[in-house]
C-alpha cells in the first residue's frame, strides 16, 4: 500500500509483507510438488522443445507490449506523445520488481514513467490503479467464459471459484459506484467521505484522500470514445494472446491433446494465482496451473507439475532479465538526453 505522497512503503511494514509473501509461496510450492518426484519433473523439462520455448517467450513479450500500448491509450489525454519504449520499459521493470516484492512493481513503474516523461507521480499511480481495476474485471470475465467452455466440471473441481466470482462481482460493483461518485461528484462526495473517516482516524483520512485523488486523476485521464474503444479492444486482445501463450506451453512438453480452449481455461484459472501476493506468482501459480491440468484436463501429476514449473521459470527469469536491461538502458538514455539539453547553447 502507498502510505504517503512519496510512494514509499514504511520499512517495517514492507519487511512484514515480504516475509508473509515468502511464507505463502513456500506453502503453495509444497502443495504443488509434495506428491511428485521432482527429479522426474526435471527430466521432463530437460526434454522440452527449444523451438516452442522460443515461440512461448515471443508470445509473452507480444502480450506485454500490447499491455503497454493499452497503457498509452489510458494516458493519451494526459500526454499523447508518450514514448512506447518508456511505457514498455517501465512495465517490464515493474514485473521484474514484482518477482522479488509483490505489488511494489506497480509503484515502481508509476514512479519511473512519471520521471522519464515528466508527469505527475500521483496521476501515474492513478492510471496503474485503473489498469488493475480493468484487469480484475477482465479476469472475472475470462473465468466466466471458462465456466461456459468447461461448464461440466469447472465448478465441481474448483468449488471455491463460484463464491469467489460472487464476491469479486460485489466488490467490483462497489468499486464502480465508488469511482462514479469520486469522478462525477468529486467535491461533495470527497468532502463527506473524508469528514466521516476523520472521526475515526485523521491519518487514515489522509491516506484515503490521497488514494481518491489518484483514482480521480487516473479515470480522468481515460476519456474520449476513441481511448475507451482501444482500451477495451486491447484488453480483449491481451486475454486472447495470454491464452495463446498457455496453449503454446502444451507444445513445449508435447502434451496432447491440446486445444486453444484448454489454453484459455488454464490461463483464466492460473491467473488467479498471480493475483495472490507471492513473489512473481511463485507457488500460487504452480498450484492452480497444476490443479487445472490434472483435475480438468486429465494430465498426469508429474507432467502437470513440469508444465507449471517450466512456464513459470521462463516468465520469471524473462521478467528479471528484461527489467535489468530496460532499467540500465532507459536510465542511460535519459541521462544522455539531460546532458544534451544542458550542453545546448542558449
Amino acid at each position: 500500500m502507498i502510505s504517503d505522497n512519496s510512494g514509499k512503503i514504511p520499512a517495517p511494514r514492507g519487511i512484514i509483507n515480504f516475509i508473509i509473501s515468502i511464507g505463502l509461496a513456500a506453502i503453495f510450492l509444497y502443495i504443488a510438488f509434495y506428491d511428485v518426484n521432482f527429479s522426474d519433473v526435471l527430466d521432463i523439462i530437460g526434454q522440452a522443445s527449444v523451438l516452442w520455448i522460443v515461440i512461448f517467450i515471443v508470445s509473452i513479450m507480444i502480450g506485454h507490449y500490447i499491455r503497454a500500448l493499452r497503457w498509452k491509450y489510458i494516458l493519451h489525454s494526459v500526454k499523447p506523445g508518450i514514448k512506447m519504449k518508456n511505457l514498455f520499459g517501465a512495465l517490464m521493470i515493474g514485473y521484474g520488481v514484482n518477482c522479488v516484492t509483490p505489488k511494489l512493481g506497480e509503484v515502481s513503474r508509476a514512479i519511473l514513467i512519471g520521471r522519464w516523461e515528466g508527469l505527475s507521480r500521483s496521476s501515474m499511480f492513478g492510471t496503474v490503479i485503473v489498469e488493475r481495476i480493468i484487469d480484475i474485471i477482465s479476469l472475472g470475465t475470462a473465468v466466466l467464459v471458462s465456466a461456459f467452455i468447461w461448464r461440466e466440471s469447472l465448478y465441481i473441481n474448483f468449488p471455491w471459484l463460484k463464491s469467489t466470482l460472487y464476491v469479486t462481482g460485489i466488490l467490483m460493483a462497489a468499486a464502480i459506484v465508488l469511482i462514479y461518485l469520486t469522478v462525477s461528484l468529486k467535491e461533495k462526495f470527497y468532502g463527506i467521505l473524508i469528514k466521516l473517516i476523520e472521526k475515526i482516524s485523521k491519518k487514515l483520512a489522509e491516506k484515503i484522500a490521497y488514494i481518491i485523488e489518484m483514482l480521480t486523476q487516473g479515470f480522468v485521464s481515460l476519456k474520449g470514445a476513441r481511448n475507451y474503444f482501444f482500451t477495451i479492444a486491447l484488453t480483449i486482445l491481451l486475454l486472447l494472446i495470454y491464452a495463446l501463450s498457455s496453449y503454446f506451453g502444451f507444445f513445449m512438453l508435447n502434451m496432447k491433446p491440446a486445444t486453444y480452449q484448454m489454453g484459455w481455461v488454464l490461463m483464466s484459472i492460473s491467473a488467479i494465482g498471480v493475483v495472490i501476493p507471492t513473489p512473481g506468482g511463485t507457488g500460487s501459480y504452480h498450484t492452480l496451473a497444476k490443479s487445472t491440468l490434472v483435475l480438468l484436463f486429465g494430465f498426469g501429476e508429474t507432467i502437470s507439475a513440469a508444465y507449471a514449473l517450466l512456464t513459470h521459470i521462463i516468465s520469471y527469469f524473462l521478467f528479471i532479465l528484461t527489467a535489468f536491461a530496460f532499467f540500465f538502458l532507459l536510465n542511460k538514455s535519459q541521462a544522455d538526453q539531460n546532458k544534451s539539453i544542458i550542453s545546448e547553447p542558449d
